[in-house]
């Protein structure tokens, strides 16, 4: 890109290299400011640094630098009041804003691109506006933490049947299910603050590709900016994106955790689980079947997935390809960026929703559901380990038991004592006691386990990470 401001006859800001207008067509496919207007404000930012930069290295007056300082702030406010909406002539926000300036301020206007390219300009509006909307899903994810934190507290003793490979496995404990999203979602927010490290760096400065004669001062611009650091390369700093396919990845892994839970929540709410009746602030119906009630918000959920994972592959196959330095692909990762965002930063807000006011679970179901399976059935060899029988024997025989109750029509609690001794001499009357499902969850009290007393410490430790 050029760091040329001379706007020649044809209306275009090139060196007078060119003798006529792009075409039409090319102009509208070259054009970014469709959507790169939502990088204005930190254009803005970005620029009054620059100009503050300028005039403390004495490129820039001090008047110079409050006159164009005052107009940037200016574009802003008739930005933020619906007053500038620069079209496709623009071609993208930086010369939109450029334009508007000399429009304003004059000849003065001219000298803010002095020992600036729109590469390093670019790079640093990405950064600002991606730091910015990082902290703001940070903020989300604490706020979806919250509101499973509240649903997990009201049910400590609710137990639901808990499976793997979509079989019924073992009891739980409601909150101790529901906090495992808690510690998913724990994970996204120190992901994310991990990426932040990378993303705020400043490339300010690097020009175009290869820094510039001026005698700039990075770490100043960087400083008014609130950068940790600049970038020490300037060939990497313009070109670097390794910091947008961070966040994607992150964000992707986000939406992998709510498109889970969004998955559970539609089989609970199917008639062949029964497990929660959804809230109807926070479900639809159907256009012509009257007795729907569905779970739309987990459903979008689920599928706007895709898109951000579609969003992280589109970067990743932007990038494979480009030598150094910038290359016009660069443009395409602000949509992908956008839209992730966009996307992510929806479905938090949604399912925070649903997690406060959408979702009533049905403890009689959900008490009935973990009594009317053998998913005590491990219980019942832990009972006889504890008594010296081998674990592998004990097991072994459990599964004798299990079929034959099967074929009986039975469960392990229907079994007589009588049977259970039949079956071998360890048993005793506590045997019922033990295979209680209450009793199963309580006594998986090891550290991170489902036991009563572990949920309430894992509670009292996630309401410290809230705090």
């Amino acid at each position: 890109m050029a760091t040329s401001t001379q706007q020649s006859s044809s209306g275009q800001t090139w060196s007078q290299r060119f003798e006529s207008a792009l075409h039409p067509v090319v102009a509208q496919f070259n054009a970014s400011i469709g959507f790169d207007i939502e990088l204005l404000e930190y254009d803005l930012t970005g620029s009054v640094a620059h100009a503050r930069m300028l005039a403390k290295v004495g490129i820039l007056s001090e008047q110079e630098c409050e006159q164009i300082a005052s107009g940037l702030e200016t574009i802003r406010e008739e930005y933020r009041k619906g007053e500038f909406n620069p079209g496709v002539d623009e071609e993208d926000v930086h010369f939109a804003v450029e334009h508007r300036l000399i429009e304003l301020i004059g000849a003065g206007g001219k000298k803010l691109h002095t020992a600036r390219s729109r590469n390093d300009q670019v790079g640093t509006d990405v950064r600002l506006y991606l730091r910015s909307q990082i902290q703001d899903i940070r903020q989300k994810l604490k706020a979806f933490q919250q509101a499973v934190f509240e649903l997990a507290s009201q049910h400590v003793e609710t137990l639901i049947p808990g499976y793997t490979h979509l079989q019924r496995a073992q009891p739980l404990s409601l909150a101790h299910h529901l906090l495992a999203y808690f510690e998913m979602m724990q994970r996204d927010w120190e992901r994310l603050g991990d990426v932040l490290k990378r993303v705020n760096i400043s490339p300010l400065g690097c020009g175009a590709l290869a820094g510039t004669t001026f005698p700039i001062d990075r770490a100043y611009c960087a400083e008014l900016l609130e950068f940790d650091e600049i970038y020490h390369n300037s060939l990497d700093g313009v070109s670097d994106r390794d910091f947008a396919i961070e966040f994607a990845g992150a964000a992707s892994i986000i939406m992998v955790h709510l498109s889970r839970l969004s998955e559970e929540i539609i089989l609970w709410a199917s008639e062949e689980f029964r497990f929660v009746v959804l809230g109807d602030s926070c479900s639809t119906g159907s256009s012509i079947m009257p007795q729907k009630k569905n779970p739309d918000i987990p459903e979008l959920v689920r599928g706007k997935t895709g898109r951000t994972f579609g969003h992280l592959q589109g970067l990743l196959v932007m990038m494979k390809g480009l030598p150094l330095a910038y290359n016009k692909d660069l443009q395409e990762d602000k949509e992908a960026i956008f839209d992730t965002v966009t996307t992510v930063s929806g479905c938090l807000e949604a399912m925070t929703i649903l997690m406060q006011e959408g979702i009533i679970f049905r403890t009689e179901r959900l008490n009935q559901a973990v009594a009317e399976d053998f998913s005590n059935a491990t219980d019942v060899a832990d009972y006889l380990a504890a008594k010296g029988v081998p674990f592998r024997e004990a097991y072994n025989l459990v599964g004798k038991v299990v079929k034959t109750s099967l074929a009986a029509g039975k469960l392990l609690k229907d079994l007589s004592l009588d049977e259970w001794q039949a079956l071998h001499p360890k048993f005793e009357a506590d045997i019922y006691e033990a295979i209680a499902p209450a009793q199963v969850v309580s006594a998986r009290n090891s550290a991170g386990g489902t036991g009563f007393d572990q949920v309430r410490s894992a509670l009292s430790r996630a309401e410290s990470l809230l705090q």
